[in-house]
């Protein structure tokens, strides 16, 4: 039985060891993740994400999606920024297209009836997301695989803490059954 309690012993030691040196390493990983999932979960109360502008129809028609294309590329050359455009969330029935870009965090809510430019704001919260979940250093260096070892090393290592963190808490306890059950 002695022997036993040594055998838990030395494995509660490595485990506290373990334990702590996993969890420095990923505590500025931890803090930024939880800060940024924060921020994320009141990005509208904080007013992070740009609120949506809503346009009235009037009886006119839609202008095509080349259009909106076209206007945002015009506007945003103007500005000396990257025209290479990431995606346009179009939304007929609040009569607006939000154009977003690959290099830089503008958006342009464009009036889906005349073109004209609605709304000019930064995306904050896509940047905040872009910490989160690591592809900040796939937008910074290029280094397409970021997202995915941050994510595995930061699951892998929360994953690992929470294992131990239990046998942390359970070896003692079987340590003085055992010890009960000699006296």
């Amino acid at each position: 039985m002695k022997q036993k309690n040594k055998n838990l012993a030395k494995s509660a030691r490595w485990y506290r060891q373990t334990h702590r040196k996993v969890a420095i390493v990923l505590l500025l990983f931890i803090v930024v993740m939880s800060a940024t999932g924060l921020l994320l979960a009141w990005k509208d109360q904080l007013g992070i994400k740009p609120s949506s502008v809503t346009v009235h129809s009037d009886n006119r028609s839609l202008i095509s999606l080349n259009e909106i294309e076209q206007h945002a590329i015009h506007y945003i050359d103007s500005l000396n920024l990257s025209t290479e455009i990431n995606r346009i969330d179009y939304r007929p029935r609040k009569g607006i297209a939000k154009v977003r870009f690959e290099t830089h965090f503008t958006e342009l809510q464009i009036d889906c009836y005349t073109g004209n430019i609605v709304s000019e704001k930064t995306r904050t919260a896509d940047l905040i997301e872009m910490i989160h979940d690591g592809s900040i250093v796939d937008y910074l260096f290029h280094f397409k695989y970021s997202k995915l070892i941050y994510s595995t090393v930061l699951g892998l290592g929360l994953l690992f803490i929470c294992v131990s963190g239990f046998y942390l808490w359970l070896k003692p306890k079987q340590i003085k059954r055992n010890k009960r059950l000699l006296d």
